[in-house]
C-alpha cells in the first residue's frame, strides 16, 4: 500500500505512535495532542510543538510575501501553545533555502518572524539553516509552559459539553480560493487573504480560557471542525454533534461564495487554517463564561454544538435533521 492510501493521521497513529509509547514516561503526554506535555516541577510543565512548512504544499512563493510567510510560520506554532492555555516561553527555526533565492527574501522573511516575536515577546533561540534542492521548507518549534491544573487536553470533553469557537470560520480557506483561482479585487478580498496570509493565534484568549476550569478540552482549529473535532471525540470517547446552523461565517465568507458559487458551510467546517481555538465547556456554566469572555475580549464565544454520550463520532444537524456532510478536513496523504 502507498501512504497516500494510508492517511496521514493513520499513519500518525499506526506507525510512528506505538513505537516509542513505551520509552515516554507515565506523566509526560507525547504524540496525540496539540503539544508535547514535559513536567518541569510539582507546579508546572512545558510544552514543545513543531510544524513543517514546505513550498508548494503549504504556501505558494508567488501568493505571499516573504514578510507574511515569516509571520505565520511562528504564528501556526503559537496556535498550538494557545490551545494548551500555555505560555510560548521561546521558538526555534530551521529552514532551508533554494541557492538562488536573494538575500532580501529571507531578510523580509525574518522580519515577518520578528514582528510576531516581538508581539508575544518570544525569543528566537536557536535552529539550522542549510541548502535545499526542493524549494523551501521551514520547520519552527516552540516551547511553553504552563500550570498543571490549567492545562487543556483534547481528551478532557464530556458528555454536556457545549462544543464553541472563537471567531467565525472558514475565512482563511475562502483566502486560500482568492489565491489559487486568482479572482479579480473585491471588497470582500482583504480580510479573508489577511486570514489566510498572517493569522494571529489566541494566545491571550487560551489562557484566559485555561484558567477556568469548567473548560475542558481545547484544539486550534488547523485542519478544520471536520477534523479536528473527531481529535477530540476519540481522545475523549464521547459523541459530538454540530448545528450547522450555528457554524459563525463572515460577511465577507458569504459574498464570495455568493459571488463564485461554493459552499460557505463547506468552508468552513473542512477548510481549515483558521488557527482560531474550539472549546468544550460545562452547558451549565456557558453562559457565564461566555459573558465573561465577551466582557475581556470585546469579542464572542460562539456555540456551535454539543458533546454527548456514545460512540466517538461527529454528527452533523441542520434544524433538528442529520445532515451528510463530506466535512473530513484536511490530510495531507487522503
Amino acid at each position: 500500500m502507498q501512504i497516500s492510501g494510508f492517511g496521514e493521521f493513520d499513519i500518525i497513529e499506526k506507525i510512528f505512535k506505538p513505537g516509542f509509547d513505551h520509552l515516554i514516561p507515565e506523566d509526560v503526554t507525547g504524540i496525540g495532542d496539540d503539544c508535547a506535555i514535559i513536567p518541569i516541577d510539582d507546579k508546572q510543565s512545558n510544552l514543545y510543538t513543531t510544524d513543517l512548512l514546505i513550498e508548494d504544499i503549504h504556501f505558494l512563493r508567488n501568493s505571499i510575501t516573504a514578510f507574511e510567510l515569516g509571520f505565520k510560520s511562528l504564528a501556526v506554532n503559537l496556535s498550538d501553545i494557545a490551545a494548551m492555555g500555555g505560555k510560548p516561553e521561546g521558538s526555534f527555526l530551521s529552514i532551508g533555502l533554494p541557492p538562488d533565492l536573494e538575500i532580501s527574501w529571507i531578510e523580509a522573511f525574518m522580519q515577518g518572524f520578528r514582528k510576531l516575536s516581538e508581539k508575544e515577546y518570544v525569543p528566537l533561540l536557536g535552529g539550522d539553516t542549510t541548502k535545499s534542492s526542493c524549494g523551501i521548507v521551514i520547520n519552527v518549534g516552540v516551547r511553553g509552559t504552563i500550570l498543571h491544573q490549567q492545562i487543556k487536553r483534547r481528551s478532557a470533553a464530556l458528555p454536556g459539553d457545549i462544543i464553541a469557537v472563537l471567531d467565525p470560520l472558514g475565512n482563511s480557506a475562502g483566502g486560500l480560493q482568492i489565491i489559487l483561482n486568482h479572482y479579480p479585487d473585491h471588497d470582500c478580498h482583504a480580510n479573508l487573504l489577511k486570514q489566510h496570509l498572517t493569522p494571529y493565534p489566541k494566545i491571550a484568549e487560551g489562557r484566559f480560557l485555561a484558567g477556568i476550569n469548567k473548560v475542558h478540552a481545547m484544539i486550534d482549529v488547523s485542519d478544520g471542525i471536520g477534523s479536528d473535532l473527531k481529535h477530540i471525540a476519540n481522545a475523549s470517547d464521547a459523541a459530538a454533534e454540530v448545528y450547522l446552523e450555528n457554524i459563525p461565517l463572515s460577511t465577507d465568507l458569504k459574498e464570495l461564495c455568493r459571488l463564485h458559487k461554493f459552499d460557505p458551510l463547506k468552508l468552513a467546517v473542512s477548510g481549515g487554517e483558521d488557527y482560531t481555538l474550539l472549546v468544550t465547556i460545562d452547558g451549565l456554566a456557558f453562559d457565564e463564561i461566555a459573558m465573561h469572555y465577551q466582557k475581556q475580549f470585546k469579542s464572542y464565544l460562539y456555540p456551535i454544538g454539543r458533546i454527548l454520550e456514545g460512540e466517538p463520532s461527529v454528527v452533523y444537524k441542520k434544524n433538528g435533521e442529520i445532515v451528510e456532510l463530506d466535512a473530513d478536513g484536511f490530510d495531507h496523504f487522503a
